[in-house]
């Protein structure tokens, strides 16, 4: 496809094509890569509701079952059986909720997956419209396409809660600056009671209310809801609380940021710690991405609260800080207009480096030997 004719693609378009593209190549990609795992029994068991899961080498299990890692198995079990384990409450219950929505018509592992595609698909066209006019069709393009090699971006089409949030959190900040308040709370409100960063979305939603100076904005005020009441929730029913949940459970206490740091950048002189460098260097790049002069100061007051909160937990500094630079879209949205006067060459260089690590992930998540 040539950029002529590009131009004349609607933004949706764009973003269902990039999605069914994304999704059949990571479908292939695990599918294929299922039947050469090296998987550790003791590691596999040592993980929660792993006694049933599909045969390796089955067609099944190249399809479906390959997708049941980690949190999947969480969010599978909450979906059927609500939260009856302690640790359950750490995983939040918009995404699960979804799928048993629809578990009625589909089975539930064919549920997770379809929830995250169609979330994946609303998160890219979302993150279209967020871009800002300067940015052609063919850098929008180099957007998706930034974001779909990203190193763990295939987690988006596997059974984990962040395409789900992704989506919530763009939908809500496009839907503010078009001044359709009602439905910019209403996302946010979703997008808190999907993951404990959705309710960081509140931030660049307060920043756009109080600069439109219209009293209709005022409903953001509510955009905490989800988040609140799932938390009021876990404390009515007598449950751990989410934090307790993560210092019992994960080996994980609340810290304040700059504990966080000073224990990740300790962790990396005294250990050598090459992959946790790697992931510290990458929120460094992101900061200094998303605090350019041309973003707008509710997208860098976001993507800092993003970055802050991932320094906020010790014991595992870091832990899902790839997946979780996804919610920094202020980031890729600079990286792109960079890209887009890159040569073809040095932006397939980059697009090749960045995929090959993905692939590097994938097949560690694959192979239940890394916790995203």
């Amino acid at each position: 496809m040539n950029r002529l004719e590009l131009r004349s693609w609607k933004d949706w378009k764009i973003a269902l094509t990039v999605t069914m593209a994304l999704r059949v190549i990571f479908s292939v990609v695990a599918g294929a890569l299922s039947f050469f795992l090296h998987l550790n029994p003791a590691l596999v068991r040592s993980n929660n509701f792993t006694e049933n899961l599909a045969v390796p080498g089955s067609w099944y299990y190249a399809t479906l079952g390959v997708w049941e890692r980690f949190d999947t198995l969480w969010y599978l079990h909450i979906a059927q059986h609500g939260y009856d384990m302690p640790m359950a409450v750490i995983f939040y219950p918009a995404y699960p909720a979804a799928i048993r929505g629809i578990s009625w018509l589909v089975s539930p592992i064919v549920s997770v997956l379809l929830v995250s595609t169609v979330a994946a698909f609303f998160f890219l066209w979302g993150l279209i419209r967020l871009a800002p006019d300067e940015l052609s069709k063919h850098g929008r393009l180099i957007l998706l396409l930034l974001i779909g090699v990203w190193p763990s971006s295939f987690i988006l089409f596997g059974g984990y809660a962040e395409s789900l949030t992704l989506a919530l959190i763009v939908w809500a900040v496009v839907f503010a600056r078009e001044g359709r308040w009602w439905a910019a709370t209403l996302c946010a409100a979703l997008a808190g009671a999907a993951r404990p960063s959705g309710v960081l979305v509140v931030i660049p939603l307060f920043v756009l209310a109080w600069r439109s100076r219209r009293l209709q904005s005022a409903v953001v005020i509510f955009s905490p809801a989800g988040w609140l009441a799932y938390w009021l929730w876990v404390r009515w029913s007598g449950r751990n609380s989410v934090v307790e949940a993560y210092r019992a459970y994960q080996g994980m206490t609340l810290v304040a940021p700059w504990t966080g740091l000073w224990e990740t950048v300790r962790l990396i002189v005294g250990h050598a710690d090459a992959v946790l460098a790697f992931k510290l260097a990458v929120v460094v790049l992101f900061a200094v991405l998303s605090l350019r002069r041309n973003v707008r100061l509710e997208d860098k007051l976001f993507a800092l609260a993003v970055l802050l909160q991932m320094l906020m937990y010790s014991g595992r500094p870091l832990l899902g800080a790839m997946r979780y630079l996804l919610l920094v879209y202020p980031a890729f949205i600079v990286l792109a207009s960079y890209a887009e006067r890159w040569k073809a060459r040095r932006l397939g260089l980059v697009v090749a480096a960045m995929g090959a690590l993905n692939l590097a992930w994938l097949w560690a998540f694959l192979n239940w030997s890394l916790v995203l």
